[in-house]
């Protein structure tokens, strides 16, 4: 496997808005499809991953539509193949995240309210203690999902709050990145046996 850390635009450092900063999660999946060859990757096992809002571009880069940067090549698909999503901000709407600096574009931006057939194989990791994204909105997003025909794994970590997977977290880190790369087995995206023993991680 082959990992790409992207950067995006932020309020805080860039004075852009959250619009901005799909516009740059949408550039770098091109980015890395146009370049497989060079990078000497499967253009079609392409993995889009992240937590919290990281997770929110990570889905909105394989659901929403607009949101394109001007240079970008349209031609290229943003879309990645899968998605391993670790509580992520999926619902932008009234009663969700991030409404207040959304607005009505809600509705073009907010992966909840954008799910349709050809959503790419989905899993979520989410603490039940999650006082950003409620346990209930995980689960909408899974029934969604499955109704339009896409896979969608959810993950739930009793008691766990937001941020529970981070590194610091070392055992929750680990048993999260062994049900991603469980999940990506079942893709045929990963082999069963790892390179680097799991104990020596």
């Amino acid at each position: 496997m082959v990992s790409f850390l992207v950067d995006y635009r932020t309020e805080s450092k860039n004075n852009t808005t959250p619009f901005e900063s799909l516009k740059d999660a949408k550039s770098a999946i091109r980015y890395i499809r146009e370049n497989a060859s060079s990078f000497n990757i499967d253009k079609n096992k392409i993995i889009a991953a992240g937590g919290s809002a990281g997770g929110h571009l990570a889905a909105a880069t394989a659901l929403i539509d607009g949101f394109n940067e001007e240079t970008d090549n349209l031609s290229i698909s943003c879309v990645p193949n899968a998605l391993v999503l670790f509580n992520p901000v999926i619902d932008n709407g009234p009663n969700g995240y991030g409404f207040e600096r959304i607005g009505d574009k809600f509705k073009d931006f907010s992966p909840m309210h954008n799910i349709n057939k050809g959503a790419p194989p989905t899993i979520i990791f989410l603490g039940t203690k999650d006082h950003h994204v409620p346990i209930e909105t995980a689960y909408e997003y899974k029934t969604k999902m499955e109704q339009v025909g896409s896979r969608c794994d959810l993950k739930i970590y009793e008691g766990e709050k937001h941020g529970f997977w981070n590194h610091r977290n070392f055992e929750n880190y680990k048993k999260t990145i062994l049900e991603a790369d469980c999940f990506l087995q079942t893709l045929d995206y990963l082999k069963e046996d790892p390179i680097v023993p799991i104990e020596k991680m």
